[in-house]
């Protein structure tokens, strides 16, 4: 499991959301460069935009076109168990059972609902070496008024088929539910809320502790050391991507996303998967807008207009050791084997092999993100 070898090295795995195959090829460019495992994540959303054949297609071949770096195909915020069955009958490998809010995915569900249907997942998936991901506490910032204007409100992330409860009614985990949850539910890794959200308008001002509550991730993770924690909404909406937006007019006003620092923060007490995708939503919209505003007489040109890369400010914040993390030997699973050069095969429903044959010593903080950019022509 890619969970299990990120706690062993004390490192966070990104889960990026995809919808298309310019998306999934940014992903793992990323990935090959920074030598990364990598959670390629699906919401409904996303399924239902692209098809599911169409998906899980690009998905395999992303496995296919990069043997070397370990791939999860998971399925964001699975709204029922039905939804999380049918991605695992699509060959997903990990599936996330929301179940903390009814399957109309805005009602706050009550502890009993959202323990019985996530054990219900977890026994069917664990049959099949799917991992499961379960949440306690609704996803929503605290005391803040997040609404974007109406003209970016299509931002959101999958607003119309995830929506988050209104303010007042988000609450935050309860480190004494969580602990129970877990018991309870054989759940591989637990969502947390602490404050984050979806889309790109989570915050009015840089976040501090009255509105990101990391003190609970160090609270649970002190009563399960042994669970992996999930921070969702976690972009950064990094600021030289909202002004490059912006530049190229776009019409996005002025948020705040989850700093850097409080990741990291995150991933020293347990956070082993960061889920980022309006980050990569910014930088995609802005380098499209750029490339049309900019060339306006490429019409028929072909695709090299405009091609994945890795965010660059790290380095330039001196950052760039806490954004790569390559990873070593995987730690063997029911389906995992030695083959025969030493290295670790991981043999899939499906048939796929993903591979390691060990690497340099992972960095204890890694995790990467994804953007675009024009080429010269």
């Amino acid at each position: 499991m890619v969970l299990d070898h990120a706690a062993e090295n004390n490192y966070g795995v990104a889960a990026l959301n995809v919808n298309n195959m310019e998306q999934i090829q940014a992903i793992m460019e990323a990935a090959k460069e920074t030598d990364s495992p990598v959670i390629v994540q699906a919401s409904r959303g996303a399924r239902s935009y692209s098809q599911d054949n169409y998906l899980r297609h690009l998905m395999l071949a992303a496995a296919e076109l990069y043997p070397e770096i370990p791939v999860v195909m998971h399925q964001d915020h699975g709204n029922e168990p039905a939804t999380c069955y049918s991605a695992i009958r699509n060959g997903f490998t990990s599936v996330m059972m929301d179940g903390s809010l009814m399957p109309d995915a805005k009602t706050p569900a009550s502890y009993d609902y959202n323990a019985k249907v996530t054990k219900e997942v977890c026994l069917v998936a664990h049959a099949l070496n799917v991992s499961v991901e379960g949440e306690v506490g609704c996803l929503g910032t605290v005391g803040q008024n997040k609404e974007p204007p109406k003209s970016v409100a299509a931002a959101i992330h999958d607003k119309d088929l995830e929506q988050e409860p209104e303010p007042e009614m988000a609450h935050l985990t309860d480190p004494d539910e969580a602990e129970r949850f877990v018991a309870e539910t054989n759940v591989d890794a637990l969502a947390v809320a602490i404050g984050t959200s979806h889309g790109a308008f989570k915050f009015d001002k840089k976040p501090d502790g009255e509105v990101l509550k990391m003190d609970l991730i160090e609270e649970i993770h002190r009563r399960l050391p042994n669970t992996h924690i999930v921070m969702h909404g976690s972009s950064s909406v990094p600021q030289e991507l909202t002004d490059l937006l912006r530049k190229y007019g776009g019409d996005m006003k002025q948020s705040w996303g989850v700093p850097v620092e409080e990741i990291q923060r995150g991933i020293k007490h347990g956070v082993r998967k960061i889920n980022v995708d309006t980050d990569n939503r910014i930088a995609m919209a802005a380098a499209v807008r750029q490339v049309m505003m900019t060339t306006p007489d490429k019409y028929d040109d072909d695709s090299r207009q405009v091609r994945p890369t890795r965010l660059p400010e790290a380095g330039s914040r001196g950052d760039e050791e806490s954004l790569h993390c390559p990873h070593g030997r995987l730690r063997p699973s029911r389906q995992r084997q030695q083959d025969a050069r030493g290295g670790i095969v991981q043999v899939s429903r499906n048939g796929l092999k993903f591979k390691t044959d060990g690497g340099p010593a992972g960095n204890p903080l890694g995790f990467f993100w994804v953007r675009f950019r024009k080429l010269s022509a």
